[in-house]
């Protein structure tokens, strides 16, 4: 069994780990307009959250 000759350390580590990242926010069709936005959050559209009138949209 091949066993590294010295430890890897935590810059490299860390280094090589970079890549491993959400290129996208996590976006959900609004199910009152259909506009694209993020989970969680009021729709900037429509200003709908939860079904409910919230907040004043475009």
């Amino acid at each position: 069994m091949a066993v590294p000759f010295r430890k890897t350390s935590k810059r490299r580590k860390r280094l090589r780990r970079t890549h491993y990242k959400l290129l996208v926010p996590g976006m959900t069709p609004c199910p009152q307009c259909g506009e694209p936005k993020l989970s969680h959050r009021v729709c900037p559209t429509c200003g709908y959250y939860k079904g409910r009138r919230v907040a004043e949209g475009k």
